[in-house]
């Protein structure tokens, strides 16, 4: 509309002028027309082509304009699409990573298909100093009672010592109150390993017989005694030996399995094998 209105006063003042010219020249003697008319050709003609180059030019920044408003509305548009695009990479990656959990679920019970199992995943972690210990996601409604051995992938990771309807609390094998009874499972001999406040990968090896030969990277399973844990279940590999001046007593320092940092889904073994 601005540009239909500049276009128009332009229009009409061209108009105005020739007019005027053509009265002047009717009343005008035809001997002075061919000097009046080179005045008005030097006169009226730059006006006229500024004129001119001044509408073009407005044309011009109008359709400046209309291009501008055009890229805006694109770029909302491409911004609208970027935001769909970004959710739907969001989503996607949801469902990767739920695929990566059941992906697990099915890798463990696999690899422990004789034991009956429920899978679950963890909620919450205390893994201090003084009490490592994590709480799952399933709880008595799905059957999970205290003292059941929990397990990941990897190995061993603890049991269960209490429940709510809904979620379960796992003492780990790392938690310095807790101890295991184990096997080298190179000599088959007995010991006993228990969490230490060093770190969340280290167990200490106690009760070593004297006679017994232990090396550097002997693995360890669980023995079955002690009425917690099922026979066999791997627990970590020792990888220093500490001697000191009475061979029984002894100790070594194993590295779990399981990294516990990084754990985020187990198994509640939920009957012994063989039952």
């Amino acid at each position: 509309m601005y540009k239909n209105r500049k276009t128009g006063i332009i229009g009409i003042t061209i108009t105005i002028i020739i007019l005027i010219i053509v009265v002047i020249l009717s009343n005008t003697n035809l001997q002075e027309i061919s000097y009046i008319e080179n005045i008005f050709s030097s006169i009226v003609m730059p006006i006229q082509n500024g004129l001119t180059f001044l509408k073009n030019k407005i044309a011009g920044n109008e359709s400046f304009f209309a291009d501008l408003e055009t890229l805006k509305e694109e770029n909302e548009n491409l911004k609208a699409q970027n935001s769909k695009l970004e959710q739907s990479l969001r989503e996607l990656e949801i469902i990767k990573s739920e695929n990566e959990t059941l992906k697990e679920y099915v890798n463990l019970k696999d690899k422990y298909k004789n034991y009956q199992t429920i899978p679950a995943y963890i909620i919450n972690r205390d893994i201090s100093n003084f009490s490592k210990t994590i709480v799952i996601n399933v709880g008595e409604k799905d059957g999970i009672k205290p003292n059941m051995t929990v397990i990941a992938d990897k190995g061993l990771v603890g049991y269960v010592i209490s429940t709510t309807q809904n979620t379960s609390k796992v003492q780990t094998i790392i938690d310095p109150s807790t101890s295991v009874s184990s096997l080298i499972t190179s000599s088959r001999e007995e010991v006993i390993v228990s969490g230490t406040l060093e770190n969340s990968k280290t167990l200490k090896v106690e009760y070593i017989d004297a006679d017994a030969v232990l090396l550097e990277n002997d693995n360890l399973e669980t023995s079955g005694l002690g009425g917690i844990y099922p026979k066999g279940i791997y627990i970590g590999t020792i990888n220093k030996i500490v001697n000191t001046q009475n061979s029984i007593d002894r100790y070594a320092y194993a590295e779990t399995a399981v990294d516990f940092s990084k754990l985020e889904t187990v198994l509640v073994i939920t009957n012994e094998q063989g039952e």
